[in-house]
C-alpha cells in the first residue's frame, strides 16, 4: 500500500474545498454529467460527507445527486443465497451493479437522458422502493456513497476514499457487522482504494480527519 501524506482539515472545509474542485472538473467522457465517488465502510460515514458536499455545491448553485449505493442492495434471497454471514457474497454479489449501469450511469452517458433512479430495494422491507426518477440538469454532479465501489469499474469523473485503519474500522463497525471485516482487508489488498483514489480522507479520528488535498 502507498503512503499518502496527509494534513488536517475539518469535515465543514472539506465539503467546501470537493465542492469547488468540482465546480471546474471536466467529464472524462465530454458529457455534460460530472460522477463522483464517495467510497468508504459505512462506519467511516462517506454518506455524510455526501450529504455535506451536496450543500457546498447548492450554495454554489450547482445541482447534485446523491446517490447510496445500500438503495441498490439485491434482494435478501440472492444477498444470503450462502448464509447471512458469507463474506464472498458481501464482497462480490450483495449490491446490484447491473441495475446502477442501467439506472444511474446509463442515464448519464454523454448522450443520456439525465433521468436517474435515486433507489432501487428497500433492504429492511426487501422489496422495490418505488421510488421515482430524478432529472438532474446538465452540470449536475452525482455524488456515489458506499462501500468497495473502486472496484466495479464504474465511470467516476472524481473518487475520495474514506479511509480507515484496521484497528478503527473494527472498533467503529457494530458487532452484528464485524463479520464483513475480511471483505474491506480484500479491498485494501486487491485495489488498494488508498493509493488509487484521487483524494484520501482519513477518518479514524471521525472529529479530527485528515486528507492528501
Amino acid at each position: 500500500m502507498e503512503c499518502v501524506r496527509l494534513e488536517a482539515i475539518t469535515w465543514e472545509r472539506l465539503g467546501d474545498t470537493l465542492a469547488e474542485r468540482l465546480l471546474d472538473l471536466k467529464p472524462a467522457d465530454g458529457g455534460p454529467w460530472v460522477k463522483v465517488a464517495l467510497d468508504g465502510a459505512q462506519a467511516a460515514r462517506p454518506d455524510e460527507l455526501a450529504a455535506l458536499v451536496s450543500e457546498a455545491l447548492r450554495v454554489r448553485g450547482r445541482s447534485s445527486l446523491t446517490v447510496g449505493t445500500e438503495g441498490f442492495l439485491r434482494p435478501a434471497s440472492l444477498r444470503f443465497e450462502y448464509g447471512h454471514q458469507d463474506v464472498e457474497a458481501y464482497y462480490s454479489g450483495w449490491f446490484d451493479t447491473g441495475a446502477l449501469w442501467r439506472e444511474v450511469f446509463g442515464p448519464l452517458q454523454p448522450d443520456g437522458t439525465g433521468r436517474v433512479l435515486p433507489d432501487l430495494w428497500d433492504p429492511v422491507a426487501d422489496r422495490a422502493t418505488r421510488s421515482g426518477y430524478v432529472q438532474l440538469p446538465p452540470g449536475g454532479v452525482l455524488l456515489m456513497h458506499g462501500p468497495l465501489l473502486l472496484h466495479h469499474w464504474f465511470p467516476f469523473d472524481l473518487t475520495v476514499h474514506v479511509s480507515l485503519s484496521q484497528g478503527a474500522l473494527r472498533r467503529r463497525t457494530a458487532e452484528s457487522e464485524q463479520w464483513t471485516l475480511p471483505a474491506f482487508e480484500r479491498y485494501d489488498s486487491e485495489t488498494d482504494p488508498a493509493a488509487s483514489a484521487d483524494v484520501v480522507i482519513r477518518a479514524d479520528d471521525p472529529r479530527h480527519p485528515a486528507w492528501s488535498g
